[in-house]
């Protein structure tokens, strides 16, 4: 048994470097080229966030790892070998719900700040703003705290006679109790409706933040991740199918290109006139609209210049180039493709096992314990990817709802062009939807999960805390979750397909 929790510790602490060193390639190979070389303390915040965020979907398969140490053990010790597992997930979200109400805002205030003032001015004007955040959300959580931080668990008193121990085990519908004299009733059948009763107990500080940020998680979740389930598999395919399909010639290049350098001179200009009414101090409702239509439109131009650059491939290699170009369209079918086949079945998997009760099937919670059977930690790796799939799907669909909606910030993740500001933005994001992802997969796989550290948190705890638990009783989240990857999926068989046109002249609203 030790042998078997030396072996975890030692898996855990190799997966937590790799984990490190691959957030740090995603950095280095992300970062826009004006944050080279600076910017260290935003990096440093990037790579940890971004850390947590994987530590803390993988801990879930590590957690009924954990479970499984002392499963078959033979003395009563056994179980007091094994991680500390409970322990592990409230200082894991406790990092993270510090990380993204303080630490990541005061990173993004600090390198948004004007680069003309001095480094302790933006130090002061940053931490200035993010007192004022702490002060305020203590107060609130104190408030809360002390009037709804209790649990409120619904017992049933049951008690029975005696009987001599039976020299059979022979249990059916008929006898699911041990019972003598033809008293074979359990009883939990027979007990009246009166002996149910609510008991009441104060929970811990620490978990009552961590079901607040989940619940804050949980709106952004069921909101991005529907929307985003949807998309990020039909938008591959999508892709595929609006793909250019030959090279053009090189007056269609020409023509194109000259086009492309009119509307960046409009979008220049645009920018410039914006950039002028904000020092003037005039920022309100009309220019955030005018910022919004500006990113927008950049944004689209920079994919119509990808395409041409796709479509007139240039240089020695052009024809290569090509050829790659048709293999990555040909590997976005292919993914596009198992990411549809991943979708609907945590599609049916939310509908059959959370949303009808009784269940009508354990469904995918039956395939990982297959999959354990066959290898030890097939099952496991299945389990985490499923789960890493769900944070997927909150990226694309923030990045769907930013293209379109006016209320929500654009910030894209380019290869070598992301801007530290966007890299946190998509980190806070990641962080507040993980702690969601997490509760929703402990919820969704509780057969698979049961006996867990995570279940006795997100389970039991956040589902009996008052004032919260009617949001999971009438399963509120996974039913906008449903709604929301159906619409989506509606649009997309209705519009996705087409390539957008140009909308000509490019102006700001007046």
């Amino acid at each position: 048994m030790g042998d078997f929790n030396l072996a975890l510790v030692i898996v855990a602490i190799v997966v937590c470097v790799l984990v490190f060193l691959f957030n740090v390639y995603l950095l280095v190979n992300y970062q826009h080229p004006d944050d080279a070389n600076q910017a260290y303390f935003p990096k440093f915040v990037v790579v940890f966030g971004l850390s947590i965020a994987a530590i803390s979907i993988l801990m879930l398969p590590a957690d009924v790892a954990n479970r499984q140490a002392c499963r078959h053990a033979i003395y009563n010790g056994a179980c007091n070998l094994t991680l500390p597992m409970k322990e592990l997930w409230l200082a894991v979200y406790i990092i993270d719900a510090v990380l993204v109400f303080f630490v990541i805002p005061f990173a993004m205030f600090y390198y948004e700040g004007d680069q003309d003032k001095s480094i302790g001015k933006r130090i002061k004007s940053a931490l200035l703003w993010v007192v004022t955040t702490a002060i305020v959300c203590a107060l609130l959580l104190g408030i809360l705290y002390g009037l709804a931080g209790k649990v409120d668990f619904t017992v049933r008193h049951l008690s029975s006679v005696t009987t001599n121990f039976p020299s059979n085990w022979d249990f059916s519908s008929g006898q699911p109790c041990i019972g003598g004299s033809g008293a074979h009733a359990c009883s939990a059948y027979t007990a009246s409706a009166s002996s149910e009763k609510t008991w009441t107990m104060r929970t811990t500080f620490p978990e009552y933040v961590v079901a607040l940020a989940t619940i804050v998680g949980s709106v952004l979740f069921s909101i991005f991740g529907g929307v985003g389930i949807a998309c990020l598999p039909l938008g591959l395919i999508a892709s595929f199918i609006r793909r250019p399909k030959a090279v053009i010639t090189r007056s269609q290049y020409i023509k194109e290109a000259t086009e492309l350098g009119k509307r960046a001179k409009e979008v220049k200009k645009a920018a410039d006139a914006l950039h002028q009414e904000e020092r003037s101090g005039s920022k309100g409702r009309k220019w955030r609209k005018n910022v919004k239509a500006v990113e927008k439109e950049l944004l689209q131009l920079e994919e119509d210049v990808k395409l041409l650059e796709e479509m007139y491939p240039q240089g020695e290699k052009a024809e290569t180039s090509w050829a790659l170009t048709v293999l990555g369209y040909l590997a976005k079918l292919v993914l596009g493709i198992l990411g549809l086949i991943v979708s609907v079945a945590w599609i049916i998997h939310i509908v059959i096992y959370l949303l009808i009760d009784p269940p009508l099937s354990p469904f995918l919670n039956e395939v990982f314990i297959k999959l354990d059977d066959i290898w030890g930690l097939l099952g496991t790796v299945a389990f985490a990817f499923f789960c890493f799939y769900l944070l997927l799907a909150v990226i694309a669909g923030a990045m769907m709802l930013g293209l379109r909606l006016v209320f929500i910030t654009i910030h894209p993740m380019k290869w070598g062009a992301t801007l530290m500001n966007s890299f946190l933005f998509n980190v806070g994001l990641i962080l507040l939807c993980s702690i969601s992802v997490i509760q929703f997969c402990a919820t969704a796989f509780g057969y698979y999960a049961q006996a867990t550290a995570a279940q006795e948190i997100f389970g039991h705890t956040l589902q009996s805390l008052r004032g919260i638990k009617y949001l999971y009783k009438y399963n509120v989240f996974q039913i906008a979750f449903i709604v929301l990857a159906a619409l989506t999926f509606v649009y997309y068989v209705a519009f996705g397909w087409r390539r957008k046109k140009p909308s000509g002249r490019f102006q700001l609203s007046s």
